[in-house]
C-alpha cells in the first residue's frame, strides 16, 4: 500500500490536512512520522497474517490473484498473476482515471468542495449498490420476525435479481438448459437438508446467540453446525427442556487449540483439523483483543483482552507424518467421531489428501 501510493501524494495532503485544520497542534514532520508508523504497521499486520515473515520471502511470491482485469494488462503489468476472471483493459483504467481526476478537480467553480464517499464499503444511498441495505436488511429482519414465507421470498427475490446492479460474479452467470429428471428421483427434501453444514464461525467472532441458533437450527433438521477454531461452552453439550439442542456436531482443532478439552472432543459427532484457512486461503484467523470478553475467554481458555491469533507460521503441522498421528490421537479421544481435515488445495495435493484418508482409518 506505502508502496503503491505515490511518494510525493501523502506528504502534500498532510500538508493540506494541517493547512484545514483538520490535524491541529501537529507539525508536518510528526504527522509523516505517525503515518508511516500507522500504514507500516498495518502492512505488516497483513503480511504476518498471511504467512509473510520477511519481506524477502513477499518479493515475488505471488499470494494474490488479480480479478476484474484483462489477461494482456494482467501478462505485460502482474506478469504469472493468477486471474480466473477477465476484466478490464488499459482504456477503461484510464477512463476511470480521469473520471476520479474530473471529480476530484471539476470545471465549474465550487464552494467546499467535499469529495463523494462512494459507498464502497458502507452502504450510501449515492453511492455503490450493495446487496445488503436497508430494504433487504428489512425484508430479512420483517420475514423474521413474523415469520411470513412472502416476505422472506421478496427478500430473496432482491437479493437474486441481479439484472440492474452486477454485485457478484454468480449474476454473471445463468443456468444451461438441459432435461429435466422425474421428481422420483430426486431425494426428498428431509434426506437432502442433511447434507447441510455451516460455515466454521468462531465463538467470539460472531455472538452467543448467533452461534447458539445456527447449531439449533441444524440439529432440527439434522444437518451439522461447525464450532469454528473458538471452542464451545461445555453446557451446551446438555440437551435442552424443549429437546433442542445447542450442540455443534462439527468440533473444530485448529492451529491455535483456542478452547480445545476432552469433553469438548467427546460430544463431538465430527472432529476437523484446521490445516488451512478455507475462506481467507493463506490468511490466519484473528480475534482482537476488544472481543475477547471475559464469558469468551472461558470457553476459549485464555485471558480477557489479550488478542488471539493463528498465523500459518505458527501452524504445528509441518507433515503429513504430523497429520497422521494427530488424526491418531483424536481417533483414540472420540472413537466414534468422523474425523476431517481443512485444507486448502489444488489437484497436486491429490497424494497428500489420499494419505490424510488412509491416517483416518
Amino acid at each position: 500500500m506505502v508502496a503503491a501510493w505515490s511518494t510525493h501524494t501523502w506528504p502534500e495532503t498532510i500538508d493540506g490536512m494541517i493547512r484545514d485544520g483538520l490535524l491541529p497542534d501537529t507539525e508536518h514532520k510528526t504527522a509523516c512520522k505517525n503515518f508511516v508508523k500507522a500504514a507500516s504497521k498495518g502492512v505488516i499486520k497483513v503480511m504476518s497474517k498471511m504467512g509473510i515473515s520477511a519481506i524477502q520471502s513477499y518479493r515475488g511470491a505471488q499470494v494474490f490473484e488479480a480479478i476484474g482485469l484483462r489477461q494482456d494488462v494482467i501478462d505485460h503489468y502482474f506478469t504469472w498473476t493468477p486471474s480466473r476472471v477477465g476484466g478490464i483493459g488499459l482504456d477503461v483504467i484510464a477512463q476511470e482515471v480521469l473520471a476520479r481526476h474530473r471529480a476530484a478537480f471539476p470545471d465549474y467553480a465550487v464552494n467546499g468542495h467535499v469529495l463523494p464517499a462512494g459507498g464502497e464499503y458502507k452502504w450510501r444511498d449515492d453511492g455503490e449498490a450493495h446487496l445488503f441495505n436497508p430494504e433487504t436488511i428489512h425484508s430479512l429482519q420483517k420475514s423474521v420476525r413474523t415469520g411470513s414465507y412472502k416476505i422472506f421470498k421478496e427478500y430473496s427475490s432482491k437479493i437474486n435479481d441481479q439484472s440492474k446492479n452486477l454485485c457478484t460474479l454468480r449474476g454473471l452467470l445463468d443456468f444451461k438448459t438441459s432435461a429435466s429428471i422425474p421428481i422420483e428421483e430426486v431425494e426428498s427434501v428431509e434426506m437432502i437438508v442433511k447434507r447441510f453444514k455451516t460455515g466454521a464461525m468462531s465463538y467470539g467472532s460472531i455472538s452467543k446467540e448467533a452461534h447458539e441458533t445456527l447449531a439449533i437450527a441444524m440439529n432440527r433438521i439434522g444437518g451439522k453446525s461447525n464450532t469454528g477454531e473458538g471452542g464451545e461452552d461445555a453446557e451446551r453439550f446438555i440437551p435442552m427442556a424443549n429437546g433442542d439442542s445447542k450442540n455443534s456436531a462439527i468440533k473444530q482443532v485448529a492451529s491455535g487449540r483456542f478452547g480445545v478439552t476432552s469433553n469438548y472432543l467427546v460430544n463431538a459427532r465430527e472432529i476437523q483439523i484446521k490445516m488451512a484457512q478455507g475462506a481467507k486461503p493463506g490468511e490466519g484467523g484473528q480475534l482482537p483483543g476488544t472481543k475477547v470478553y471475559p464469558w469468551v475467554a472461558k470457553t476459549l481458555r485464555t485471558t480477557a483482552g489479550v488478542g488471539l491469533i493463528s498465523p500459518p507460521p505458527h501452524h504445528d503441522i509441518y507433515s503429513i507424518e504430523d497429520l497422521a498421528e494427530l488424526i491418531h490421537d483424536l481417533k483414540n479421544g472420540n472413537r466414534f467421531a468422523r474425523i476431517s481435515v481443512k485444507l486448502v488445495a489444488r489437484s497436486r495435493c491429490r497424494h497428500d489428501r489420499r494419505r490424510c484418508r488412509q491416517g483416518a482409518r
